[in-house]
């Protein structure tokens, strides 16, 4: 894994707030040290998730949108690392991998913009260059038994883990997205408005379920071309459930839910669908943290739920709390999930 950055001992002991008759996650959750080889550890670690950042925002730029999402991993591990390790979830079963190194990709990706041609073609490269590295580190993690808990980037990513999980477990998967979009967009050069696309033409996906899209921002032309795959894509508005009240939230994630069970699925977060999350796209309308807390918890407590991405999240645009809450938000979603999870034991 040449395109690893593992997390390190020191890194952990830093962001831990340390308090007397308290144990806090940072001191318990697993670290791969440099010397050792991350397959053996993964497979002989009794730890059932494996947490691993994506620092980048370069798909949300490929496609225009506003950049940030790059901060998501270290909001988000400053509060992982604090929730308090007890009964009701344990730090001791999580192994911190570490991130994508993204230093290089970043580099390429310097001064580019989105409104020159030649620059969104090389923007379109780079993005094919992180799927192929986000893919092979999500097949090593799936290979090795272990549930990925994928924080952070754009949702360019979403293919890099279907098609991750896919190859670890030979078969294609299926996807659940909570989304005001699609990402079905056509495959037009990789950005992250198509990860789900080119992931569904290219054979890694099989059935995606699209969770609270949004009415007034889905274009004609892919309402018809879900329209037209319906055996193989279904979804639901926000505006059905929660404007004009035609659909009940829990009678539609069972549906979802019944559309994706019969093979393993990737359970996907967009940030943009919570309203005024620092974001790349953020929105004013849209599901409850509450709501997308209970999203995740009823789509984590299955079998075949195969891992856990939570992404487009931007800290650096949120000026008000020191980029804090977003990260704190994201602990809440992942300790859900692994509640979820735990709950099948």
């Amino acid at each position: 894994m040449e395109h690893l950055v593992r997390y390190t001992q020191s890194e952990l002991s830093k962001v831990t707030n340390h308090r007397s008759g308290e144990v806090k996650f940072g001191e318990k959750m697993q670290l791969i040290s440099e010397g050792e080889n991350v397959v053996n550890f993964l497979k002989n670690s009794e730890a059932k998730f494996v947490l691993f950042g994506i620092p980048e925002d370069i798909g949300v730029r490929a496609n225009n949108g506003r950049p940030g999402t790059a901060t998501a991993w270290e909001s988000a591990i400053k509060s992982i690392a604090n929730i308090q390790h007890n009964r009701f979830c344990k730090g001791s079963n999580i192994i911190v991998l570490g991130t994508l190194d993204t230093a290089a990709f970043n580099k390429e990706a310097e001064g580019l913009e989105f409104n020159s041609t030649p620059d969104r073609k090389k923007f379109s490269e780079i993005v094919s260059k992180i799927d192929k590295e986000v893919s092979h580190i999500i097949s090593t993690i799936v290979k090795c038994g272990k549930i990925p808990l994928i924080i952070g980037g754009g949702h360019n990513n979403a293919y890099g883990n279907i098609k991750g999980t896919a190859l670890a477990k030979g078969k294609p998967i299926n996807a659940v997205n909570l989304d005001a979009h699609s990402d079905f967009r056509i495959m037009e050069g990789r950005h992250s408005g198509n990860g789900f696309s080119y992931a569904f033409e290219e054979g890694f996906l099989k059935k995606y379920f699209i969770f609270g899209l949004h009415e007034s921002y889905t274009s004609k032309n892919v309402l018809d071309q879900l329209k037209s795959m319906k055996d193989k894509i279904q979804y639901n508005t926000y505006d059905a459930i929660k404007v004009r009240g035609e659909k009940e939230f829990r009678l539609e994630m069972q549906i979802a839910y019944d559309f994706i069970k019969s093979d393993a699925y990737g359970i996907e977060i967009d940030m943009d669908a919570l309203p005024l999350v620092p974001s790349s796209a953020m929105t004013p309308s849209g599901f409850s943290v509450e709501e997308v807390r209970q999203f995740i918890y009823f789509f984590g407590k299955h079998s075949n739920a195969a891992y856990l991405h939570i992404c487009e999240g931007a800290p650096s645009l949120d000026t008000e709390t020191n980029n804090h809450m977003v990260g704190k938000l994201i602990g809440y979603l992942l300790t859900d999930f692994i509640k979820a999870k735990n709950s099948l034991d």
